[in-house]
């Protein structure tokens, strides 16, 4: 069971880096903050390293999407 949850960690996490943008924003700071999370609820440290990148990623893109929009509803200042 926990071999076969590590491949399909490993799997999303690998998906995850490798499709898009090679622009890891907040992927790292993710995959650090959900492995140490994930380390201390039950040595679960990968899984949550593959999840914590996810959901930056996530984050990541909604803040550059809002900042986007600001910047096209005030006019940029460049």
């Amino acid at each position: 069971m926990n071999s076969v949850l590590m491949v399909a960690v490993s799997m999303i996490l690998s998906a995850t880096l490798l499709s898009g943008s090679a622009d890891a924003a907040g992927c790292l700071k993710g995959a650090v903050v959900g492995g140490v999370a994930g380390h201390y609820a039950g040595n679960h440290g990968l899984l949550g390293a593959g999840v914590g990148c996810v959901v930056g990623r996530h984050h990541a893109n909604k803040q550059a999407g809002q900042e986007m929009t600001n910047n096209s509803r005030h006019g940029s200042t460049r």
